[in-house]
């Protein structure tokens, strides 16, 4: 899910990035341990060639507020009800945060699910782990006790055997910025482990702004391309998720979870038009001149509280068939 501290794409990407530890180190910190198959790494200090851009924490508690808005809280009974038949009486909830960057899944989650719960954050960025590790919650929803702990890893590697014992697989915005491969792998990785899998606000595509512009078809279609750069699902991330989930005897429900942007969120909003223009204009360079002067005026709107902004998003809950039943 792609924003980075240097030319964010927002709205476009993950809330969280890659992976790695915190420097947290009070009594109460979190504990952390080394992940499993990490590519090699690079010199200390070096960006490792394969990693994507650091995303901006300004971005993402930017946008965290918006993203709690939008998730689909229609999934959560559906899996209330099915930890509540899988965990034992005395036992806590095991949830792995995929990409978990600042941490905002975990924030919005584990205050809405019952019992202890431990909570394993993943990400490839030490630095976005620290904050993660830092504003992590301490209680459920019935005040049972919440723990974290990080791990630097790669979903390319992710296996089985890293999501053992997992009750629950989380990401936010993760999927669009995922291949068919990497997408197949996670829906393995989770059927193996039996672990169902909450991914929230991956991009679906489609923006509507009002009032509207004759450029914002042309802007989005751009847009749409930039996501699938490089073999990205980008838009069609969440329908080959499903069928990669599907493939693996996994039942899937998907739900809209749109941002709505109006004049209280308008600087999210402008910062999100910025992320859209940009990477449109990188993604078709003829666009430029008309992109900036289209950019100007939206931005114009966006100050003075007259423009409005949808932005599609779904949610998918892939929960683990019971065994001999049906879904």
């Amino acid at each position: 899910m792609s924003d980075s501290t240097t030319g964010v794409v927002p709205g476009a990407g993950p809330t969280g990035g890659s992976t790695a530890r915190p420097t947290a180190s009070t009594a109460a910190a979190p504990t952390e341990r080394a992940t499993l198959r990490l590519r090699e790494a690079p010199a200390p200090g070096a960006p490792h060639p394969d990693d994507p851009p650091r995303y901006a924490p300004e971005w993402l508690r930017l946008r965290e507020p918006a993203d709690g808005a939008a998730r689909a809280h229609d999934l959560l009974g559906p899996l209330r009800a099915h930890l509540a038949e899988r965990t034992p009486p005395t036992g806590g909830l095991v949830v792995h945060d995929l990409g978990c960057g600042t941490g905002s899944m975990g924030r919005w989650l584990a205050p809405r699910l019952d019992g202890a719960q431990h909570w394993v954050l993943h990400d490839r960025d030490p630095y976005l782990l620290h904050f993660a590790a830092a504003g992590a919650p301490r209680s459920a929803a019935d005040g049972g006790h919440v723990t974290v702990e990080t791990l630097r890893g790669d979903l390319a590697c992710l296996t089985p055997d890293a999501l053992s014992g997992a009750d629950l697989v989380t990401a936010s915005a993760l999927l669009d910025v995922l291949t068919a491969e990497e997408i197949d792998t996670l829906a393995a990785a989770c059927a193996a482990a039996g672990c169902a899998a909450l991914l929230t606000l991956s991009v679906a595509g489609r923006v509507e702004l009002d009032p509207a512009h004759p450029l914002d078809a042309e802007i989005a279609e751009a847009f749409n391309d930039h996501q699938r750069r490089t073999g990205l699902l980008g838009p069609d991330a969440v329908t080959a998720a499903g069928e990669a989930f599907a493939a693996h005897g996994v039942s899937v429900r998907a739900h809209p979870s749109p941002w709505r942007l109006g004049p209280d969120e308008a600087p999210l909003a402008a910062q999100w038009l910025r992320g859209w223009v940009g990477a449109a204009v990188e993604q078709r360079p003829e666009l430029r001149s008309r992109a900036e002067a289209y950019l100007d005026d939206r931005l114009v709107a966006c100050a003075d509280g007259t423009l409005r902004v949808v932005v599609h998003h779904t949610d998918l809950l892939a929960l683990p068939r019971p065994t001999g039943g049906t879904p």
